[in-house]
C-alpha cells in the first residue's frame, strides 16, 4: 500500500478540521520599511487566515499604529478608516522633494536660516482647522482609473484637485537649527484623508523655502493608540486579537437592544432611533454579543453590517 496516499488524506483531514481564528482587530506598531500590505501578509501567516485587511495605509517610511482586521472584523475596517488620526512628524524646511517626503528626489534647496520661530508657528496655525489640501503626486488616489503614484513615477505631471480635510490640532513641539536647515517637530490630529506630507510641503511653501517630511509616526487611529499597539516581534510570540465586541464598543457609540429587537436586526430590519448620532453605532444583544453596525436615518436605524449568523 502506498504511504503517499495515506499521508495526503491525513493532511487533508487536518486541513478540514482547522478552525478559523476569532474575528477581531490586531493593533500593529508598523516598523519602518514595511508597506501596509507587507503587514497584512505577515498577519495572514500569524493568524492562519487569508481574510485579513487594514484600515488606513501607512507609507513604508512611516511607523506606528496600523489597525488590522481578521475574519468578520474586515467589515469594520472601512468605518474605522474614517476616524480621527494622530501623528508625530518631523518637517525639514529648506528642501523640496518630488514626493514631499525623504524618500523622494530633491528638487530644490533653499536656506531656511532666516525663517524665525514665530513664522513657523504662524504657518502651522494657518494650516490648522478646515482646509483645502492638494494630495501628494505620489499618492494612491486614482486619476482616470490609475493610481497617481504610477503616473508620477512614469514621469507624468499629475494634476490632483484640492480636497477638504480638517486638521484638528497642529502643534510645534520643537524647532532645531543646523546651518541652512530648520527641522520642525510637530504633533498632528486630523481627519481621515489628511496627508501629513502635504502639510510639510505647504508649510515650506508658505514660508518661502520649501519643505518635506523626514519622519512620521502614527500615534492613534480613533480610540486605538500606541499603548495598545504591538510590534511584529511581539505578535509573532502572541498574535493577540481584540475581540469584535470590544473593538466596536471602543470605537463607536453603543446601543443595547432587547431579544425581540435583536431578532429584527439579525434579519436586516430597522429599529427605532436611539439618538446617538448618524453612525456608525454598535448594536449589542441582551447577552452583550455584538449584533451589527447601524446608522441613523431619521427616526430609525438601518444596518450597515450584520454580524449574527
Amino acid at each position: 500500500m502506498s504511504t503517499t496516499g495515506g499521508t495526503g488524506a491525513g493532511e487533508g483531514t487536518a486541513r478540514a478540521r482547522r478552525t478559523a481564528p476569532p474575528s477581531g482587530l490586531i493593533i500593529v506598531d508598523k516598523p519602518a520599511g514595511w508597506t501596509s500590505h507587507d503587514v497584512v501578509g505577515k498577519m495572514r501567516r500569524l493568524a492562519g487566515t487569508r481574510r485579513v485587511g487594514h484600515a488606513g495605509t501607512l507609507d513604508p517610511m512611516a511607523t506606528g499604529v496600523l489597525v488590522v482586521g481578521v475574519e468578520k472584523a474586515t467589515r469594520l475596517l472601512g468605518h474605522l478608516a474614517l476616524t480621527e488620526k494622530g501623528y508625530d512628524a518631523t518637517i525639514r524646511l529648506g528642501v523640496t522633494t518630488n514626493t514631499d517626503d525623504a524618500e523622494g528626489e530633491v528638487l530644490a534647496e533653499t536656506s531656511a536660516a532666516g525663517v524665525a520661530d514665530e513664522a513657523v508657528h504662524a504657518g502651522v496655525a494657518a494650516l490648522t482647522g478646515p482646509i483645502l489640501q492638494v494630495p501628494p503626486q505620489v499618492s494612491a488616489i486614482k486619476v482616470n482609473g490609475e493610481r497617481a503614484y504610477k503616473r508620477a513615477r512614469a514621469g507624468e505631471e499629475v494634476a490632483l484637485a484640492a480636497r477638504p480635510v480638517t486638521v484638528h490640532a497642529f502643534e510645534v513641539t520643537a524647532v532645531r537649527r543646523e546651518g541652512d536647515a530648520v527641522e520642525v517637530d510637530a504633533s498632528v490630529s486630523c481627519s481621515s484623508g489628511t496627508y501629513i506630507r502635504s502639510l510639510a510641503r505647504d508649510l515650506g511653501e508658505a514660508l518661502g523655502v520649501g519643505g518635506h517630511l523626514t519622519s512620521l509616526r502614527r500615534t492613534r487611529v480613533g480610540p486605538y493608540d500606541l499603548s495598545v499597539a504591538r510590534t511584529i516581534d511581539q505578535l509573532a510570540q502572541d498574535c493577540a486579537i481584540l475581540p469584535m465586541a470590544e473593538a466596536v464598543a471602543a470605537a463607536f457609540p453603543r446601543m443595547d437592544v432587547s431579544e425581540e429587537q435583536a431578532r429584527m436586526i439579525g434579519h436586516g430590519g430597522r429599529l427605532p432611533s436611539a439618538g446617538l448620532g448618524g453612525g456608525p453605532i454598535g448594536v449589542f444583544g441582551p447577552d452583550g454579543a455584538l449584533l451589527a453596525l447601524v446608522e441613523e436615518h431619521g427616526r430609525t436605524v438601518k444596518p450597515l453590517a450584520v454580524f449574527v449568523p
